[in-house]
């Protein structure tokens, strides 16, 4: 018995068509992903829309000199501040904020669950008073809020599970980065 595998023929206006569509879609994912997450270009808009824009060696660099650098000006505008909760560690990240300064932030994981306890302490206070803004578990948050005193306001993370969470936080308004806590 012989038996012979029959290969399938494709005819070469089929090929051109997949080379094509290939094209278009190598096309789109160069310019909605590959730009904005690697080289911070969007021509599109929809690499911001999607967050890949924070994901560029530009957006990386400036978030970790903003984590590490003290900020000298009260109105910081936009910042991005990406952080790593250890395995069933914890972690916390404060602004230093006048009474009445405003923040609008958004924080997010990589779809992991964190417990967060945002809230401020005010200055010179020594009893180990603090006022809880938000206690909640959660994979993404976001909002505004007042600060009701002068003092350090801001996020308090605890990772219950096995593995590294990483934290994108976004921050605009009125304070300066006090910092890892």
């Amino acid at each position: 018995m012989n038996h012979q595998a029959s290969i399938p023929t494709v005819s070469a206006a089929t090929l051109i068509k997949l080379t094509v569509v290939a094209t278009l879609l190598a096309f789109v994912t160069l310019t909605v992903v590959i730009l904005p997450a690697e080289y911070n270009l969007d021509p599109t808009g929809l690499g911001k829309a999607l967050g890949l824009t924070a994901l560029s060696p530009e957006a990386i660099a400036a978030a970790q000199e903003q984590q590490t650098a003290p900020a000298t000006s009260a109105d910081q505008g936009n910042q991005l501040i990406e952080l790593v909760i250890p395995a069933h560690g914890d972690l916390e990240y404060k602004l230093n904020m006048k009474r009445h300064d405003s923040v609008t932030y958004e924080w997010m994981t990589n779809g992991t669950d964190l417990y967060v306890d945002m809230h401020g302490e005010p200055a010179g206070d020594t009893s180990g008073y603090f006022r809880s803004y938000t206690i909640a578990t959660a994979e993404t948050m976001k909002g505004s809020f007042d600060a009701a005193f002068d003092g350090t306001h801001g996020w308090y993370w605890k990772n219950n599970t096995d593995q590294d969470v990483p934290v994108l936080l976004v921050v605009e308004g009125e304070f300066e980065v006090a910092g890892k806590r």
